[in-house]
């Protein structure tokens, strides 16, 4: 993997079930560059709660079976307040990212190419 990140480490994007044999999905270097643009444009860090997941560890946190964390095109990213959440999706979108889901504590950002574009509310 060609890894070029301002804002980002690798293992932030690595599945979080500490598994030894874990068979999660690479994060996609062109989402990362993505994300890095819209932390850019936000101009506040992005904590990532969640990157690609294995399987198992997606079910674990009740995770769709057919989530986007499981190809390694989805993160979601912590966030404390409204404040907070408006920069997230106002970097998101002038970055280009249009899979937006709205939680309370964080924010879901994807890029998977087999969906469609849109944004909903947990």
């Amino acid at each position: 993997m060609d890894w070029k990140a301002k804002y980002f480490t690798l293992e932030e994007f690595v599945c979080s079930c500490r598994r030894p044999k874990c068979d999660s999905a690479q994060i996609h270097p062109q989402f990362v560059g993505m994300l890095d643009l819209a932390r850019e444009y936000a101009g506040i860090p992005f904590i990532i709660n969640s990157g690609a997941r294995c399987r198992a560890h997606n079910t674990i946190v009740g995770g769709s079976e057919t989530s986007s964390h499981l190809t390694g095109y989805a993160a979601d990213i912590k966030c404390s307040n409204g404040q907070e959440r408006l920069a997230i999706v106002r970097g998101l979108i002038k970055a280009g990212i249009y899979r937006i889901g709205i939680a309370r504590g964080f924010v879901h950002a994807d890029i998977d190419p087999d969906k469609m574009q849109s944004m909903w509310v947990y």
